[in-house]
């Protein structure tokens, strides 16, 4: 099991091989100086390098982790097996592809420290 943070990232990954290390890097960028965290990719049975990627990233940062699926079972079942994962007092999902803007991450914590449950 990966170590305990206060917030867990959860990214489905579909063929995202390009978007993967952009995604990871921005968000290592953004919740290193605020928080403890993990970033948990869930691949989804990609046929391309998605994998691959994964692998070689988390061995150059001990915040990202993945699990990867024999096949592609969808968004939904991604995003369980990435909650069901993670360890974090909060959880955020995101979809790799960058239209869920990280930079708002900060403000979304902000809340949830004042107590909300759900921000949206």
């Amino acid at each position: 099991m990966i170590n305990k943070a206060e917030i867990s990232v959860i990214i489905p990954a579909y063929n995202e091989e390009g978007n993967i290390k952009i995604v990871a890097d921005k968000l290592t960028e953004i919740l290193s100086p605020i928080t403890s965290f993990q970033i948990i990719f869930v691949n989804d049975g990609s046929t391309d390098g998605t994998l691959a990627l994964l692998k070689k990233l988390t061995t150059e940062n001990a915040h990202i982790h993945f699990i990867s699926f024999s096949k592609n079972f969808g968004h939904q079942a991604a995003l369980k097996a990435g909650i069901d994962y993670s360890n974090g007092n909060c959880v955020i999902s995101m979809d790799a592809d960058m239209q869920h803007p990280p930079s708002l991450i900060p403000e979304m914590i902000n809340f949830w420290k004042q107590g909300f449950d759900i921000v949206y």
